[in-house]
């Protein structure tokens, strides 16, 4: 590592924390004699060790120090570079200018020095000198240990507790009591130099002859000069953390170089680690996929299936089965799929990162294929919605029309009973000129009556037409009903035209004629038409679905009331004739027991039917009016539904729109993006019991038949498409940032670069829907200092489109530039650590993997590692070379 990387490392990185908690070190303690004691001894050791490299030795730190000379000496053995050229005077303001030197030196290497002057190193001040020495320690010996991410003090006990892990009795946690019976300091020896000490026959209790073995070696075998008095760490209850940490730093330099080949070995089953996750989430991919693919398989048929129900009750049990759908079988899957997609793109993602091959799905279960079929089942679903809806109008038609069907055949067969008979009576041949006169005056009438129900007739067969337009389900009994009513009526039109020729042959024959019974007759029968046919009317069944379409009935009841007066006048004309009849009857003693000849219409009959005239308008009228009241309740959920759909529509489309901001903005970090959306998801979750809500009072309408609002442009299907909408977008724009943030972290990406990705990728976005065409992606590379020819921006559209759309998505964008940026691990990093564990071999045993690599990492190696095919390899010997390759798609094992 160069000089400016190292200030920039310590500048930025984790010693900036550590060497700010140092800039506050306690005093006090080193005015504790055992501390400061320890220090002494070991600082001058450490400092002794590199002065050896220039010929020069310290007896007394406070005291050689003063002049500042040896000073700048030790700095310049364990720096490796020049300081400025020392003063060579032996007045005060010399020593001061020399130490200062040694102090501008240490603080251009980014250490900050709080407290520590040159004044007081000038005057032997034993706490500050002692400070320096340790400032210089950190920065020298300690800063540049790296371990796994971690380094300086937490690198440097991460790299003892994986150094003394297998060790019986030895817990290393920190710096100072962990060390006190020596066998931490055995163990370390032993690990990288098992040759100079046995480690299965040292003792616990012995502390003493455990540290003192340790020292010596270290300073026999390998050249570690004795820092540390055995005695001074035993009699002390907890010993200088400095001072251990100063003498445990030349055992990591001392062993640096076999730290290689645990790199090589961390290296190895990172790349592992990394391989054995991504198959995890292939398998949970596969799983999950064909999980949803087969309940689509199972559903669509059932929403697919049109085959109707006879009666209303069953088509509403098909209703209530597709709204236990809606509400707690299709949710659960619509999240499923939601997480699928995340699962992919996020395991897309990692495969790119570590330069793994894209993840292919099998046969029929892409994220496209699952999309499609979701597709459809939403489209069958929408259409048996539909056929449903339209199924329940139907058949509410068709029993309104049945119903009104059997009253109006009930009618006319009761008026048509018997007419058949009395039309194929002789009595014409026996009667009198008058009962002839009354005959055929009665037949006129009969022929009035059976004009007036030739409409009725027209009617029931419409009717019946209409219900077999419909597919009523007992249509055959209505046919035959009908059949059986047209029979009957081409029959009596027959009999009644054969009647009146055979009356006007006979009229010729009569002269004498009863004027009241005629006129009686005459008037009597249009007005018991009248009112069989408002009785009739009054009875009608209606069926109507606004406010509008009952106050219309509401006022053709009013005209027909309007009326009343005048047909009560026409009654009392009617029963005037009668009473006129019999007064001439009383008057020319004709006999009481007088029948009209000219009609079968009595008073008492007129007088009933006009009772139960009477009798049925307020019937009509209470009728009407609870109509109006059900539509009013109607009209009451139809303003309740829209009241809260016309609030929840725009509040879906302003999530959607905020969501929209916060994935394009900039100015802050990809976790202030995160926590924004954090929160507008839990937004989103909180208003939940307001669509739930909706859902309720949907139902209602539903329930209620109401079929159309004019309330609102907003359908609960509408509302369920854009809050399915919103769901999926929020949870795909979180995973999106997660993506970011992971490519960021991963590829070594800061912020600030992240940042200004996004806003070159924005500016060059013209049309502002996040992507960038071709030319705007050539003009984009332009901008940031590529020179590109056309061979060259065509290798890159590969990597950034490899399907040839033309459009560059922000993603895409990322990976390119990471890739540009970032350093990432390579099948030839990979080969190269496995040469290091192999000994420079082509090739690696079994033996060599575990010892080398933990047991899951080893095992998974050995099964997958192809055997090694070149000359001179041992039985057993596996080529990681071609398995290296394999691993990053570069060959097929």
């Amino acid at each position: 590592m160069t000089q400016v990387e190292t200030t920039v490392h310590y500048d930025n990185g984790y010693e900036d924390e550590y060497m700010m908690q140092e800039e506050e070190w306690d005093r006090d303690m080193l005015l504790d004699p055992a501390w400061e004691q320890q220090q002494r001894k070991t600082f001058t050791a450490w400092c002794n060790s590199h002065l050896r490299k220039a010929g020069v030795q310290i007896e007394n730190i406070e005291e050689d120090f003063r002049n500042g000379l040896k000073l700048m000496l030790l700095l310049e053995v364990i720096s490796g570079e020049r300081l400025p050229k020392p003063d060579r005077g032996k007045m005060r303001f010399h020593k001061i200018a020399n130490v200062n030197k040694a102090l501008d030196f240490i603080t251009s290497k980014g250490v900050k020095l709080v407290s520590i002057g040159a004044e007081e190193i000038v005057d032997g001040n034993v706490k500050m000198t002692l400070g320096m020495i340790w400032t210089i320690i950190l920065r020298f010996a300690i800063q540049d240990i790296s371990v796994e991410e971690t380094s300086a003090k937490e690198g440097l006990l991460l790299w003892c507790q994986r150094k003394t892990a297998p060790y019986r009795n030895v817990n290393v946690q920190n710096f100072h009591v962990s060390w006190k019976d020596g066998l931490a300091f055995c163990a370390l020896i032993h690990r990288h130099r098992p040759d100079l000490l046995d480690y299965s026959k040292l003792n616990k209790d012995d502390p003493l002859g455990n540290l003192n073995l340790a020292f010596d070696i270290a300073e026999k075998h390998l050249d570690i000069p004795k820092m540390l008095d055995a005695e001074d760490i035993i009699n002390t209850p907890k010993p200088d953390e400095r001072a251990i940490m100063t003498y445990v730093s030349c055992f990591y330099h001392a062993f640096a170089g076999a730290e290689q080949a645990e790199t090589a070995a961390n290296r190895i089953c990172k790349v592992l680690g990394v391989n054995q996750e991504n198959e995890k989430l292939m398998e949970e991919y596969e799983r999950l996929a064909s999980e949803l693919l087969e309940w689509i398989r199972r559903t669509t048929p059932w929403l697919e299936n049109r085959t109707p129900e006879k009666t209303m009750a069953e088509m509403q049990r098909k209703l209530e089965d597709f709204r236990d759908y809606r509400r707690q079988h299709k949710p659960p899957k619509v999240q499923e799929k939601c997480q699928l997609e995340i699962n992919f793109n996020t395991l897309q993602t990692k495969l790119r990162i570590s330069n793994r091959p894209a993840f292919m799905p099998s046969e029929g279960k892409m994220v496209s294929d699952i999309a499609s079929a979701w597709q459809g089942l939403e489209q069958a679903e929408k259409g048996f919605e539909e056929w449903l809806l339209t199924e329940i109008r139907r058949l509410e038609r068709v029993d309104h029309l049945a119903e009104k069907f059997r009253q109006k055949a009930t009618n006319h067969e009761n008026w048509a009973s018997g007419k058949e008979l009395i039309l194929s009576q002789k009595d014409y041949e026996t009667a009198t000129l008058t009962e002839i006169r009354a005959l055929l005056r009665k037949h006129e009438a009969f022929e009035s009556d059976l004009a007036a129900h030739q409409d009725r007739v027209e009617q029931i067969a419409a009717i019946a037409q209409e219900l077999n337009e419909l597919d009523y389900h007992d249509v055959a009994a209505v046919n035959q009903r009908c059949q059986s009513i047209c029979d009957l009526w081409d029959k009596l039109g027959t009999l009644t035209q054969k009647r009146r020729e055979a009356l006007e042959r006979t009229e010729k024959l009569l002269e004498t004629i009863d004027q009241l019974f005629l006129e009686f007759a005459k008037r009597s029968a249009p007005f018991n038409n009248w009112m069989e046919g408002a009785m009739e009317d009054l009875q009608d069944m209606f069926m109507v679905h606004t406010i509008e379409e009952v106050q219309s009935l509401i006022a053709a009841h009013e005209q027909f009331k309007a009326t009343l007066p005048e047909a009560d006048s026409e009654r009392q004309a009617i029963l005037g004739i009668h009473n006129e009849v019999q007064k001439i009857s009383q008057s020319y003693g004709i006999r009481a027991s007088i029948i009209n000849p000219y009609s079968t219409i009595t008073t008492e009959e007129l007088l009933n039917k006009w009772e139960k005239v009477k009798k049925l308008v307020p019937q009509r009228d209470s009728a009407l009016q609870e109509e109006m009241a059900r539509q009013h309740a109607h009209e009451r959920l139809r303003r309740q539904f829209a009241a809260q759909a016309n609030l929840i529509g725009p509040w879906i489309q302003a999530r959607m729109e905020e969501i929209g901001r916060c994935s394009l903005e900039i100015g802050g970090t990809l976790e202030d993006q995160m926590t924004q959306l954090k929160q507008i998801e839990h937004v989103i979750v909180a208003y939940k019991p307001n669509i739930d809500k909706l859902e309720g009072d949907h139902q209602l309408i539903q329930e209620s038949l109401v079929f159309d609002n004019k309330h609102t442009n907003y359908t609960m299907e509408h509302i369920r498409v854009g809050w399915e909408l919103l769901l999926t977008t929020i949870a795909r724009t979180i995973s999106e940032i997660e993506t970011q943030i992971l490519t960021r972290d991963a590829k070594g990406i800061s912020q600030q670069q992240m940042n200004e990705f996004r806003s070159s990728f924005n500016h060059f976005d013209r049309k502002k829907n996040g992507a960038m065409e071709t030319d705007d992606f050539r003009a984009c590379l332009i901008s940031m200092g590529y020179d590109l020819g056309e061979v060259e921006f065509a290798r890159i559209m590969m990597l950034v489109d490899s399907n040839g759309t033309g459009i560059v998505s922000f993603q895409s964008f990322i990976d390119f530039m990471t890739r540009e940026t970032a350093d990432t691990d390579t099948a030839e990093q990979v080969v190269a650590s496995f040469r290091i564990l192999a000994a420079d071999k082509p090739y690696i045993l079994v033996e060599e993997l575990r010892r080398e690599l933990p047991p899951e990492q080893a095992e998974y190696c050995i099964m997958r590692m192809p055997p090694y095919t070149g000359h001179g390899a041992p039985p057993g010997a596996l080529d990681y070379t071609a398995f290296s390759t394999a691993l990053y798609g570069e060959s097929d094992l």
